[in-house]
């Protein structure tokens, strides 16, 4: 049995990020500085689709391209930009909005309901 399963590691990261409604997401990138990055796999953005104007950091490579000395670093991803981050419904998300604040990121959010919230939200 996991001493510290996910739902655990969610209720951490929830506790310590923002989150950002779709209703509120058009505001915020409004400002040229915000980024919004898609942390699904390729598989699932091939599928259902994107957030325009979202970029693509792979959760399971997120650490890898977040780090500016990482030789496969996305130079979009700066420590003293905001980024709001999405994935399915939230979750990994949070998790890895948690992960940028442990890395030294000062301005991160997760997208509440993430790709699914917007789409029901018309894409809007």
């Amino acid at each position: 049995m996991l001493k510290h399963g996910f739902k655990a590691m969610l209720a951490e990261a929830k506790a310590v990020i923002e989150t950002v409604s779709v209703q509120d997401l058009p505001y915020h990138l409004e400002v040229p500085e915000v980024i919004l990055v898609d942390v699904r796999e390729t598989v699932e953005r091939d599928r259902e689709g994107v957030i325009p104007a979202s970029i693509h950091v792979p959760r399971g490579l997120l650490e890898f391209h977040a780090d500016p000395d990482s030789p496969v670093h996305v130079s979009e991803m700066k420590p003293e930009r905001r980024i709001i981050l999405y994935c399915g419904t939230g979750g990994r998300s949070a998790l890895a909005a948690k992960t940028l604040l442990d890395m030294g990121y000062g301005d991160v959010a997760s997208l509440s309901g993430g790709y699914e919230a917007w789409k029901a939200a018309n894409g809007k």
